[in-house]
């Protein structure tokens, strides 16, 4: 899944017992320990070639042993490397690379950048839905065109709702949630979206309807976002997607594509980034069949070494020029999500499966290189920043049951502010994306102080706007028949007063993350729903 440049995603999860696997003969659970410390040795050989050898471009060309730019020039795979360090325990690491980004990282560059990439601006069209690329420095090319892949449109909310939680700032949330809106009334009659679409008539481009690459985090993130912010809007849009996708796309466990008015077969593969589904279908609580479907994965995974980009169902091979396996997490990320879930030990040998295929097909001197054709394992000259922000953190989450991360609430920061007392780190996390992780006890927190200082503000204005009022009406009294004043300290009726405070969040001046930030030694935290509006 794509980059987000806002830390931070999670989820909702009912955790049960965990089955702590160990040492033992073939078929018995793989030792969490020994992964878990494999993992992390993973981990560092990556990081530390990428900083030896890449910095400060965006990714590692592990074959080379040098770097290059991919996605805008914003030395991309440190920034998505981040959180992974803090979940691994290295918090002086963490402290020293922020550091370094405060220092060096500027966005106001002349570089054409994917909007779903980097999750930044471009919204400024007739649908609300924002176009696919943006000129960091100049805004939209005159010649940009107007066709958007629906995850490009779909993936804003988690994201954007955060960002205006933290700044008190709604303009974000507004923009990202008139995007899904248009997205939801674009769908077929049979309930289905296609795959791009013309942001500017609003028009499907291309029609093949599908759970993969071109929408597939536009239903993540109708779920997370409904989890994250409490909607049950967005839920209700997610499961009746969900109706359509099971009528018209599921056979036997697998999800085909399909013409998105007709329902009729376009393309029976299955794409690798479709890995994610099972673990999306546990956060909704439909374990049994995300677990068939898992295992139809694991069955491709274990004939190859790992998930071609395309696999030919019917045929049960790989599609010509699709044969490659980048690295990606989507599958690992199920296995994490259902194993919180479940405690089956299955999970834990794809874990097992995926670290002993990295290592062997993918490593070499300078990092791990992309599988150019799993048929035979050829390499590719490159190593994307999403190895390091999910692949690896979804690996070492999965066999690290008491990571802070999978917090149930059992612990949590008690937090001091003007306003009361915030409760963070208590779990309940949600993962972009891209596997960085948001406390929505935070937003919670962030989201309360600021309507309570909105009303504290506006008791404030209603208060001098009286005063101001009647001392005008003093000042003029004895001049003549009274008038109302004009200006701030006008009386307005009800609907006047309406519209006025409709209009007063542009006005308003607060100052940037104005809510109490976690310090570093906090922890960040995933996994299930914990806090509600009545908490």
């Amino acid at each position: 899944m794509p980059f987000r440049l806002l830390v931070p995603l999670g989820l909702l999860c009912l955790l049960l017992p965990l089955h702590h696997g160990a040492p033992g003969p073939e078929g018995t659970a793989p030792d969490p320990a020994h992964y878990r410390e494999r993992v992390k040795a993973m981990f560092y050989h990556a990081y530390n070639s990428y900083l030896e050898n890449a910095f400060p471009y965006d990714e590692l060309r592990p074959l080379t042993c040098d770097g290059h730019d991919t996605w805008g020039s914003f030395s991309l795979t440190l920034i998505d490397a981040l959180d992974t360090l803090l979940i691994l325990g290295n918090v002086s690491e963490f402290q020293r690379v922020v550091e370094v980004l405060q220092d060096n990282l500027d966005f106001d560059i002349d570089v054409n950048a994917s909007v779903f990439e980097t999750n930044i601006r471009a919204f400024q069209t007739p649908t609300g839905m924002p176009y696919g690329t943006v000129n960091l420095l100049h805004g939209v090319n005159p010649g940009e065109t107007p066709v958007t892949c629906t995850a490009g449109i779909g993936t804003f909310i988690v994201e954007f709702a955060t960002l205006s939680s933290l700044t008190g700032d709604s303009v974000f949330e507004e923009k990202a949630r008139v995007a899904l809106m248009r997205l939801w009334e674009s769908r077929s009659d049979i309930g289905l979206v296609g795959n791009h679409i013309d942001v500017l008539t609003g028009k499907w481009v291309a029609q093949d309807a599908g759970i993969g690459a071109g929408v597939d985090s536009y239903f993540e993130y109708l779920v997370k976002g409904a989890i994250l912010l409490q909607d049950k809007k967005l839920m209700t849009m997610f499961l009746e997607y969900n109706k359509a996708i099971r009528n018209y796309t599921r056979f036997d466990d697998w999800y085909l594509w399909v013409q998105m008015y007709k329902g009729t077969v376009s393309m029976p593969v299955f794409q690798s980034l479709e890995a994610y589904w099972p673990g999306l279908q546990s956060l909704i609580g439909d374990i049994d069949n995300a677990m068939k479907t898992f295992l139809n994965y694991y069955t491709v995974w274990k004939q190859f070494g790992g998930l071609p980009e395309f696999y030919n169902i019917p045929q049960g091979y790989t599609v010509d020029k699709r044969e490659g396996y980048p690295l990606r997490p989507e599958l690992i990320e199920s296995a994490m999500y259902l194993y919180r879930a479940t405690g089956d030990p299955t999970l834990l040998e794809l874990g097992r499966d995926a670290v002993e295929s990295i290592e062997k097909i993918s490593k070499v001197e300078c990092g791990f290189a992309t599988i150019k054709d799993l048929r035979d394992h050829k390499l590719d000259n490159r190593m994307e920043s999403f190895f390091l922000a999910e692949t690896v953190k979804y690996l070492y989450l999965l066999f690290d049951p008491t990571n802070f991360i999978h917090n149930n609430g059992s612990t949590f920061d008690a937090v001091i502010t003007p306003y009361g007392e915030c409760i963070l780190g208590a779990g309940g996390y949600i993962f972009n994306t891209e596997a960085h992780p948001i406390d929505p006890a935070a937003l919670h927190c962030c989201r309360r102080l600021k309507e309570e200082q909105w009303e504290v503000e506006d008791l404030m204005r209603e208060f001098y706007s009286l005063k101001r009022s009647r001392s005008r009406v003093q000042k003029t009294i004895s001049s003549g028949p009274w008038e109302p004043p004009a200006g701030p300290g006008t009386f307005s009726s009800p609907e006047n007063h309406s519209r006025a405070r409709e209009k007063k969040p542009a006005k308003q001046r607060i100052p940037l993350l104005s809510c109490p930030s976690q310090p570093f030694t906090s922890k960040l935290a995933l996994l299930g729903q914990v806090f509600l509006d009545s908490s």
